[in-house]
Parts: structure tokens; sequence; C-alpha cells
């Protein structure tokens, strides 16, 4: 089962840049735990699997997007250093 908005799907260009930091830095690999988890949940929600408030849906929906944003940022400075 595919589950949309994995950070290999939301950065395509970066596959090989997201496993190297997430084997070797702390604080990308918890943002990209964290993104998962919340993705997840998400998916759930989404597919019926775990009902809940819409309210809840979007307020996961925007710590995503907060999450996706910080780990561009992270992407972004490590290749600049490259």
């Amino acid at each position: 089962m595919h589950i949309p908005h994995e950070l290999p799907d939301e950065f395509p260009d970066e596959t090989v840049l997201i496993t190297r930091l997430t084997k070797t830095n702390y604080l990308f690999r918890r943002a990209a735990s964290r993104y998962d988890a919340v993705n997840r949940q998400i998916f759930r929600i989404e597919s019926e699997e775990e009902p809940t408030a819409d309210e809840v849906l979007e307020q996961l929906k925007k710590e995503r997007l907060k999450l996706k944003d910080q780990i561009a940022r992270m992407l972004s400075r490590t290749e600049r250093r490259m």
C-alpha cells in the first residue's frame, strides 16, 4: 500500500540526501520521523480507518506542512554546503 505524501514523493530529487541525513543528523531524523507519523495518521483518517473530527484533520495537515517546510530548509542548507 502506497501512502501519499511520503518524503521521497515530496522530494523526489533528494532521496539520497534524505537517506544520508536520516542516518547522520539527529534533528533531521527527528523531523522526518514526526513528519512520517503525522502523514500516516492523516492517511488513516482520510481512508476512514481512524475517524476523527475535521478540525483534528486540519490541524494535522498544518503540522505536516510546517514539518515539510522545516525539512525542505534542512535539505537546502545541506545542499549548499556540499
